[in-house]
């Protein structure tokens, strides 16, 4: 607490100093559309007074008494300029036109300007918005948010079909997805064919890989931080996509008289409608659906509430086998106040539920589980002068998980009833954080998070002998569950266990000249929910547990260092990052071990230690009718787990072995032309080390039965992963008086049909008796036709 209160004292001292001045704040938004502007350059001319927009277009910036030329920039958009005289405080509000009028799509773009990016101090961070055609290749023709990150240096998928993603060698667990600030724990559709968000009703993402701004936590990979559109307040319209399996179309149009808005987005598939022609499997289904809603209503110039929502689900049937369907809900209520030109708030009611059931017909097993979130946020912003931005905040979350409910299906089922316990915890911060431009060269971004998790009660805990809930069977060579003695019962809101943690974060620029800099920054980081899995990728049927009595919580600390270079007046940019990120109490798993139905998880998991370094490469093409980027990555991904109290030598004899995310190279090589106002191509290229996976390397017989014996743990490697993409866009009608557009878009996935390897499994063959190895691969070529429309 002693440091908690330096910083806030050293941040109150900034405030105090703060410099007589004049400020101008207001709101930047699209004219076409009324949505505001997250990110837009604010700046006056021939001076280094500047700001940018925040999550809600709102921005403030302060300067000496005089004559200017206020400058307002956002990329795919014609900037504006106007001669302001400032002598008072000013409330100035700006529409921007766009360059061209288009159908809004996901790109990966700068969201300020290149000369703005280069001083900032924040440093590991991508971004996305929806503002400029780029048709990037997807599978099936659905354009993939998920996807496309994935094609930047330092972010990794697990193989085709496989849901989630991995950041910097972090687990897909370790990342903090938030949509309109509502958690996500399962970002797929199709198992991972597609993700949950419907780019049509996205309007920014930002990836926090490092660097993570104090207001975030809670995971300590990254933060995907994805934000839906708020709907067009100038007038009604429709946008939407026909594909081959699935079609989209999102309605918005202003209310309460033009001081509002709505959004409503649906997409489904329709993959099963085919599946009648398929005599073998006309009983079955495959399908997904999802809903995004979002309203907003402008009480007065201060005051705006906000209320979103997203429903999806995923529904599987493969008759007289499995069924299953899952899928996410959330909700959040919003209000925006500005109290004055300098200090603006947001205060969050937030409700998140993902759940699954899961019926296993030939065994007669019903199942079904959740996990459900409230959260109460109040963020503030305050513009102490053009040089000192502080954000400061608290918030609480209520978690409540249920691991399941097993239930046999009917009277003849050989499953018995289990109710596993329930879990509840509380999670509190608070954190203040600066932007600080000490001079025309140095920028520092500091802050503070404070992070508090309580393990709530409401179920028996057991209690082990010698308090151990692994122990090492020394004349086996292997760990075994601990001996249980006793229960102890935990009443609802009586704590179990309480941690407490400090989260520092630091960043700092240096601005060699008008076009490089150097950075760095420093980012300490909490996890206290931990995914149970020992699969190689998130599944819907995977668990979530919070930290208690014998998990510990998670805790990264990241150093990152970073050049960043303009060429040719921001025709190309350049960004190389090197980074080394170390894990504490990442949980491992014991040889054998048993996640499903386990009332007791503490059995079955030893307590380790994970690192991850690497070098980033991103080369950037921005201007002309070519544009694209390279992204290399060049990793290690590592982690080991000693005996710790359970003895024994830990897992892999506590040597360091290779994690499953690790990729040693990956290479991404995107680009996009424009051949004319009609026609437009694009493709990308994928490269990555095969994933670490474990083979048998012998075996032996044991009363006439093989046993096989396996290597040391991800000691070898899949096949390496590549494949080339390619799509072309038509828009056979440019004229852009007409309210109906509309565009073709072909794709190939795969086109040289490579079969990457998802998995490769041993067996003997009944008929010879020889081993075989067989390769399951889940994609080949794959072509397809959507039509887009926005009217």
């Amino acid at each position: 607490m002693k440091h908690l209160g330096l910083v806030i004292f050293l941040f109150t001292s900034l405030w105090c100093q703060a410099q007589e001045q004049f400020s101008i704040s207001g709101t930047i938004k699209d004219i076409t559309n009324g949505e505001t502007l997250l990110g837009a350059t604010v700046y006056l001319k021939d001076t280094n007074y500047g700001a940018t927009t925040n999550e809600y277009g709102f921005f403030s910036l302060t300067a000496p008494e005089g004559t200017y030329t206020l400058v307002i920039s956002y990329v795919g958009f014609k900037s504006v300029t106007q001669e302001i005289t400032l002598n008072k405080d000013q409330k100035l509000d700006f529409e921007l036109e766009e360059t061209a009028t288009s159908l809004d799509e996901i790109v990966i773009v700068a969201e300020e300007s290149e000369r703005v990016s280069i001083k900032k101090p924040q440093m590991s961070v991508a971004k996305l918005n929806a503002n400029t055609i780029k048709e990037m290749p997807a599978v099936l023709g659905e354009v993939d948010v998920v996807k496309s990150i994935q094609l930047l240096p330092g972010v990794t998928n697990n193989g085709e079909g496989s849901a989630g993603f991995h950041v910097r060698g972090g687990a897909a667990d370790q990342n903090l997805v938030l949509l309109d600030e509502a958690i996500i724990y399962n970002t797929s559709h199709f198992f991972g064919f597609f993700s949950v968000f419907n780019a049509d009703a996205i309007k920014n993402i930002k990836l926090y890989k490092g660097d993570i701004p104090a207001k975030y936590g809670g995971r300590v990979s990254s933060v995907l931080d994805v934000r839906q559109k708020d709907g067009n307040s100038k007038q009604f319209g429709l946008t939407g996509g026909v594909g081959l399996i699935s079609s989209r179309l999102i309605a918005e149009s202003p209310i309460f008289n033009d001081k509002g808005s709505f959004l409503i987005a649906g997409r489904a598939s329709y993959a099963h409608l085919f599946m009648p022609l398929i005599e073998d499997v006309k009983d079955d289904k495959i399908s997904f659906y999802d809903l995004n809603l979002k309203t907003n209503y402008e009480i007065n110039e201060n005051n705006r509430l906000y209320l979103s929502g997203y429903f999806g689900r995923d529904i599987f049937n493969l008759s007289k086998i499995i069924e299953n369907n899952y899928g996410n809900a959330t909700g959040n209520l919003r209000w925006n106040h500005v109290f004055n030109d300098k200090l603006f708030s947001n205060l969050s009611f937030i409700y998140s539920k993902y759940d699954y059931n899961i019926i296993l017909d030939f065994i007669e097993l019903d199942w079904n589980a959740d996990i459900t979130n409230f959260n109460v946020k109040y963020d503030l912003g305050y513009y102490v002068n053009n040089d000192i931005t502080l954000d400061f905040g608290v918030s609480g979350l209520t978690y409540n998980l249920n691991p399941g409910e097993v239930r046999p299906s009917s009277e003849t089922s050989p499953i018995n009833y289990l109710k596993l316990d329930e879990k509840r915890a509380f999670e509190g911060a608070a954190y203040i954080s600066a932007e600080h431009q000490i001079s025309d060269k140095l920028a520092f971004n500091y802050g503070l998070r404070y992070s508090a998790f309580t393990r709530l009660g409401g179920q028996n805990m057991t209690n082990y002998v010698n308090n151990q809930p692994v122990v090492y069977n020394s004349d086996l060579g292997i760990y075994e569950r601990g001996e249980a003695e006793s229960e102890t019962y935990y009443s609802k809101g009586e704590s179990i266990k309480t941690f407490g943690n400090l989260e520092p974060r630091l960043g700092v620029s240096y601005q060699l000249n008008e076009d490089a800099s150097v950075k760095a920054s420093y980012t300490k980081s909490t996890q206290y929910l931990h995914l149970l899995s020992n699969t190689a990728s998130v599944t819907p049927l995977d668990v979530w547990t919070p930290s208690g009595q014998y998990i510990k919580p998670q805790i990264s600390n990241q150093f990152a260092l970073g050049y960043y270079k303009n060429f040719k007046d921001n025709a190309y940019t350049l960004e190389l990052e090197t980074y080394y990120k170390t894990v504490d109490n990442r949980i491992d798993y014991i040889d054998g071990s048993d996640l499903i139905g386990n009332n007791n998880i503490e059995t079955e998991i030893l307590n380790g230690e994970a690192r991850a370094y690497g070098l980033e490469v991103l080369l950037r093409k921005n201007k002309g009718d070519f544009t694209g980027w390279l992204a290399y990555t060049l990793s290690k991904s590592e982690q080991r787990t000693f005996g710790g109290n359970a003895g024994g030598p830990g897992i892999n004899n506590g040597d360091w072995y290779n994690t499953p995310y690790d990729r040693t190279h990956d290479i991404s090589l995107t680009g996009s032309y424009k051949l004319n106002d009609k026609w437009r191509f694009s493709s990308n290229f994928i490269f990555q080390t095969g994933r670490p996976v474990t083979y048998p390397n012998g075996q032996y017989t044991y009363e006439d039965l093989s046993v096989a014996t396996y290597s040391s743990r991800n000691e070898d490697r899949l096949s390496a992963y590549h494949r080339l993409d390619v799509s072309a866009t038509y828009s056979p009608n440019k004229d852009n008086d007409k309210r109906w557009k509309g565009e073709w878009v072909f794709g190939i996935y795969n086109l040289y049909n490579r079969r990457n390897a998802a998995s490769v499994s041993f067996n003997q063959n009944n008929q010879t008796g020889l081993n075989e190895a067989t390769r399951i691969s889940i994609f080949g070529m794959i072509p397809s036709i959507t039509y887009n429309f926005k009217f």
